[in-house]
């Protein structure tokens, strides 16, 4: 298997797993507010992180070890990699879970895979050619978006706004990943380190501006021990493993898919119905991942 397409199937895995945390979430946000979900379950994603670091260098064969100088290297990237992605993560998360208090769901949902426009267009802004039939996806699956989280007119409240500036900084978030990436880093560590900077912001954030208890916590335990691990731990870990491999546009056009596995998984675990117009969403997005992936011919050099 190549290294693109193991990169495609771990940002797919990505997205399976944010979509079917968005039952757990959803569960969590009865108990506790928004810093405290976030900052705790962050926090959790990356001390799970620490043992795995720890076992993988212990396993690693002696022959693929670095020198010294070299893992100082790795460390020191990794550690600026991380610090920036968790700045980015700790804005857009806030920005979201704020959002979300303040509009419907199927808006959120919607603007917050707007993303997928906005990684291109910023990667237009650093001189980045984005080929013809990856924008044609883009507007594909955002037509599909529309059809699949939009259930009510569209109009703009307080909380669409945040959730835009949510997409925005999600948007920085890819970005930042596919710039550390593609330096000598460790991926894992880099995750580890955007968690445990984006969790201590966001645990910051509630003793400022929230009143938590240790009984509302105690009560969120299984949607935060759940969302900390796999969301956190698992998923935003695959994303950037999977990042290293895969164009900035494709991964967030294959990560986008959340949102459909949020609603298959509704469907699935919650027997929430599904429209004709929600499934015509859904198709329509995978149509749009499918002809991401679909190679491009290579013109022949002229002699």
């Amino acid at each position: 298997m190549s290294k693109k397409m193991r990169g495609n199937l771990m940002l797919l895995l990505t997205a399976l797993i944010w979509g079917t945390a968005f039952v757990a979430q959803s569960a969590g946000m009865d108990h506790v507010q928004p810093f405290t979900y976030n900052g705790i379950r962050t926090l959790i994603g990356g001390l799970v992180l620490i043992p795995v670091i720890l076992f993988f260098d212990r396993i690693k064969p002696a022959e693929q070890r670095l020198s010294a100088e070299e893992q100082k290297s790795v460390t020191r990237n990794s550690v600026i990699g991380g610090v920036f992605c968790g700045l980015f993560l700790f804005v857009a998360s806030s920005f979201q879970q704020f959002g979300i208090s303040m509009t419907t769901a199927g808006k959120a949902g919607f603007i917050t895979a707007l993303y997928i426009v906005i990684v291109p267009l910023l990667g237009v802004f650093i001189k980045k050619k984005i080929p013809g039939i990856i924008w044609l996806c883009v507007a594909i699956a955002v037509a599909g978006f529309y059809l699949l989280c939009v259930n009510e007119g569209f109009s703009v409240s307080m909380g669409d706004l945040l959730v835009l500036c949510c997409a925005f900084f999600f948007s920085l978030h890819i970005m930042a990943i596919d710039h550390f990436g593609a330096k000598n880093v460790d991926g894992v560590r880099m995750s580890c380190v955007q968690f445990l900077v984006a969790g201590s912001l966001c645990i910051i954030c509630m003793f400022l501006f929230e009143e938590p208890t240790m009984a509302n916590i105690w009560a969120a335990k299984g949607s935060i021990l759940y969302a900390g691990v796999m969301s956190c731990g698992v998923a935003y870990t695959l994303q950037i493993l999977g990042q290293k491999h895969t164009d900035p546009t494709t991964a967030t056009l294959l990560m986008s898919l959340e949102s459909v596995f949020a609603v298959l998984a509704g469907w699935v675990l919650l027997n929430e119905s599904l429209s004709v117009k929600e499934l015509a969403g859904c198709v329509l997005v995978f149509i749009a991942v499918i002809l991401a992936q679909i190679p491009l011919p290579v013109k022949a050099k002229k002699n």
